[in-house]
């Protein structure tokens, strides 16, 4: 067997999707042997320090702890991989001194503020020759991965259309009409965490993972809620409300490379109501068809969906595994080498792409070619 993988965290806090979410999927039994977290890095000496200690109990020994520049954890020599979670504004300036210590890196989508940063890290990561993983684990899902499987076997023959409808709603606090404080950085369109950048941009992946990319965009967009209620830590208003920078309903159609039509409609910000349903994403093909959809969440990169083939609902092995399970698959496939099974730098670069021509064809009302 070989020797795991060392592990440098990069924003590794007591609160967060880091510690909720990527570093127990990491430490999960199930990958046992394969990584081993060596060192953490927080903005501060003291919250470094109080994680530094906690994990060390949980993996049983040393963690090191570092604060402040990336480039410190980054040029210690007992780390092989550097795990970025922060906050996309500050993805490029934290995952650009790693790549310049040609260390392999994670860093979650967005993986940049924009396309331009996005393209900056690629070129770096391409320059130093490291490798990438991305927070897009969609893919890494079960369920994904089944539907994709029905396809390449010609389950429902050659698909000809899908449609794509995804809900976000108001009582999650993402986004308008209601946000939380700790989130407020979400409402402004420059730091690139969006309803279309992060609800939109994660689905994108295992959506043209089981379709094919795009060639063609064309995209309409509404701004139903204009202003941004402030919601406190105690879950009520603050009394601050802010204008929205950004619409809250896509309406998103092209044609695929394989010459399928695509239509994906995201809505966010009214309340979650009985029968309305989060997730339905339906596949037609020539022969039969396939259908996806969920009453509780549409993020396909935390939760598992039902899927029915021509009508039948389908079992999908370990689709019970939930979260843990889908992000522990992509850790996974990263430690074993099976680069199509996670996302890169690369394919960030390409759903930022999507996302790029999405905004320019609402700009310039018209159709952009990919």
């Amino acid at each position: 067997m070989s020797s795991p993988i060392n592990v440098g965290f990069i924003g590794l806090s007591a609160k967060g999707w880091a510690s909720s979410a990527l570093a127990p999927s990491l430490l999960q039994p199930s990958l046992q042997g394969k990584y081993n977290l060596v060192a953490v890095s927080t903005t501060s000496e003291a919250s470094a320090k109080a994680s530094a200690q906690k994990y060390g109990v949980q993996v049983g020994h040393e963690v090191k702890a570092y604060h402040g520049d990336s480039s410190q954890i980054a040029a210690d020599p007992g780390v092989d991989l550097v795990i970025v979670s922060v906050k996309a504004p500050l993805h490029k300036q934290v995952v650009l001194p790693v790549i310049e210590a040609k260390k392999p890196f994670f860093v979650e989508w967005p993986a940049g503020a924009s396309l331009k940063e996005t393209l900056e890290i690629a070129e770096a990561a391409k320059k130093q020759n490291v490798r990438s993983i991305v927070g897009l684990q969609g893919r890494s899902s079960p369920v994904i991965k089944k539907v994709k499987d029905l396809i390449d076997s010609g389950a429902i023959g050659p698909v000809r259309s899908s449609t794509f409808i995804g809900f976000v709603p108001r009582e999650l606090n993402y986004w308008q009409p209601r946000i939380n404080a700790s989130n407020i950085y979400t409402n402004d369109k420059k730091n690139g965490a969006t309803a279309l950048s992060i609800a939109a941009g994660h689905q994108l992946d295992p959506f043209t993972f089981v379709l094919g990319d795009f060639s063609t965009i064309n995209a309409t967009a509404a701004t139903i809620y204009p202003t941004t209620t402030v919601i406190g830590a105690d879950g009520k208003p603050t009394g601050e409300t802010l204008p929205s920078t950004t619409p809250d309903h896509y309406s998103i159609s092209g044609q695929l490379r394989s010459g399928a039509l695509a239509t994906i409609i995201w809505r966010t910000g009214y309340p979650t109501t009985k029968g309305r349903r989060v997730l339905l994403w339906e596949i037609d093909g020539e022969t039969g068809s396939i259908r996806i959809e969920s009453d509780s969440s549409a993020f396909m990169n935390i939760q598992n969906p039902t899927v029915y083939l021509n009508g039948e609902k389908v079992e999908v092995e370990a689709a019970e595994t939930g979260l843990f399970g889908i992000l522990g698959a992509a850790w996974d496939s990263y430690a074993n080498g099976e680069e199509v099974q996670y996302a890169t730098i690369d394919d960030a670069v390409k759903n930022q792409r999507i996302l790029d021509a999405i905004e320019r064809s609402l700009v310039e009302g018209k159709t952009i070619v990919l």
